[in-house]
């Protein structure tokens, strides 16, 4: 094995992918499955003091018969949001979350109808800071509302930050703010330094 494919798989070692993390990078693996660290000079936050819902989402989530669960499902959720004709998340990526779900940091919100999975999203928490990774919907509407979920959850538990990597038309109704490095990891600074817990 060559040593810069040794350096990547120790990368997938929860410790290693924690420090990653905390560090502001995150994984993606190409078309061939390769998996490499990425860290965007923007990045995108929603602001967990300053967020919008809009109301026609907030209306239906007043009437919808879905119900939330939070780490029950965490890597169906993660298998979920793979299966799409083209995806960032290689089984080899699933395999290293598991191990991130083993030690306490994967965690995901799950949307639910008749006991059924339909939709959710899941990402890593360090301290304050929350890292959105994929979201899926299998029904209309049911990923936005396991975002709107994660923010109420991460807003009650005191957390300081929800990075989701990148402004997509589906992120911006909930008042996503692109920042530059320099603000966005004295943000992550501060995130470690609170004392919030996911579950």
């Amino acid at each position: 094995m060559k040593e810069e494919e040794f350096d990547k798989k120790q990368l997938l070692k929860p410790i290693n992918m924690l420090n990653m993390y905390a560090q502001g990078a995150f994984p993606m693996a190409d078309e061939s499955g390769e998996i490499d660290w990425y860290q965007p000079k923007t990045r995108t936050i929603i602001p967990l003091n300053n967020f919008n819902i809009p109301r026609s989402l907030r209306k239906f989530m007043d009437t919808c018969k879905f119900e939330f669960t939070y780490d029950e499902r965490t890597i169906e959720v993660v298998r979920n949001c793979a299966n799409r004709e083209e995806t960032w998340i290689s089984e080899e990526l699933v395999n290293a979350y598991k191990g991130l779900e083993e030690i306490g940091f994967l965690h995901s919100v799950e949307v639910l109808e008749s006991k059924k999975l339909i939709g959710g999203l899941y990402g890593i928490a360090i301290g304050g800071a929350f890292f959105g990774e994929s979201m899926f919907s299998l029904k209309s509407q049911a990923s936005k509302t396991a975002l709107v979920k994660l923010i109420e959850y991460l807003k009650e538990r005191d957390f300081e930050l929800l990075d989701v990597q990148f402004t997509t038309p589906h992120l911006e109704m909930f008042g996503t703010v692109e920042i530059e490095f320099e603000k966005y990891n004295g943000m992550l600074s501060i995130a470690y330094e609170k004392d919030a817990s996911f579950l």
